[in-house]
Parts: C-alpha cells; sequence; structure tokens
C-alpha cells in the first residue's frame, strides 16, 4: 500500500511509493518509506513503532493537586502540552476550555520552568508571578507545580475591576449550562 502525502510545493498527491535511494537522499533513515510529489521529492514516513526512537527531550512534571489532595508525577516531552500528556497517562487534572483562555488548569509553579505562548486566560503579570496554564504549557526542564483555585485566580487578575468583592458562584445556573452541552 503507498502512503499518501500532501507536499508544501503543490497541492496534488501522488500514490507512488519510491525506493530510498542512499546516494540521492542520505538522511533518510534505513528502513524507512519514502514518497514522491510531482515534483519528485523524497518524504521521510515515521511509522507508530519508531515515533518512540524520536529524540524529544521529557521531563518530569510533579502536580500537587490541593483540590483532591494528591500528588501526580508523570513525564511529559517538551513538544507536548502539560495536560494533554496527563490524560494520556490516565491521570486527572482540572481543566475547561483546552484552549488558554481560561483558569480552571491554573497553576503556580513551585520549581522549573514552562512555555505557554497561548495562555490568553492569565495575564503577563500572574505569569512573571509564577501562574501558568497546563492546558497550553509546554516543560522546558523538569517542573514542580500546585493547582489553584479557578476563582481565586480569577479574582487575581480581575479583582480589581470588582469592587464588590468577589462573585457568588451559582451553581445551578452552572449545572443547567454544562446540560445544554
Amino acid at each position: 500500500m503507498a502512503l499518501v502525502l500532501p507536499c508544501t510545493f503543490c497541492t496534488s498527491l501522488q500514490r507512488k511509493t519510491i525506493p530510498i535511494n542512499r546516494r540521492y537522499s542520505p538522511k533518510l533513515r534505513r528502513g524507512a518509506t519514502a514518497t514522491t510529489c510531482e515534483f519528485r521529492i523524497p518524504v521521510e514516513v515515521s511509522t507508530p513503532s519508531d515515533r518512540g526512537s524520536l529524540s524529544v527531550p521529557s521531563h518530569k512534571v510533579t502536580v500537587h493537586d490541593r483540590q483532591r489532595g494528591v500528588v501526580h508525577e508523570f513525564e511529559v516531552p517538551e513538544d507536548q502540552y502539560i495536560l494533554h500528556s496527563a490524560e494520556s497517562q490516565n491521570i486527572t487534572l482540572p481543566f475547561a476550555c483546552r484552549h488558554g483562555c481560561c483558569t480552571s488548569c491554573a497553576v503556580r509553579v513551585k520549581s522549573g520552568e514552562l512555555r505557554q505562548p497561548q495562555a490568553l486566560g492569565i495575564s503577563a503579570e500572574l505569569k512573571s508571578q509564577g501562574y501558568a496554564l497546563l492546558c497550553v504549557g509546554f516543560p522546558t526542564s523538569d517542573l514542580e507545580v500546585e493547582t489553584q483555585d479557578e476563582d481565586e485566580v480569577y479574582w487575581l487578575q480581575f479583582g480589581r475591576y470588582f469592587a464588590r468583592g468577589p462573585i457568588e458562584r451559582d451553581d445551578y445556573a452552572l449545572e443547567l449550562a454544562m446540560g445544554d452541552e
């Protein structure tokens, strides 16, 4: 069976598999499959069995879940979101939007570093104070974090705009909203 891959130079797809010529394609791994587009550009295709052999650094992430009183330790590759990696390892962490727009998965970094370019749910000020979002966070070193109360983080970010104090949570309204999804 031939593999079908889009070429970055053209929009048409070819269903032709070619043998790898080491003289012209020395960078392709032994045993890899190559396909070509109409420009005959070899493209290496990895199989699920050799994906683990790629050298993406992984880091140990420790999450202290304050709400549940549990500590989770797991490995996360640098190119994967922390929340997604946790879920793939059957670890349940708080989340809501998965897009970095809310504060449900907010944590406070105790040690280590992470990269979170898409964390729109927390301000630059809170990021500088060590807050992060797990749903859009990539570890860049071993990391230890502590989950935060969503309302607490929301208050830290927007509290100065609400003079009356924290907003009462209406669980019945929340239950109705969740039922609509």
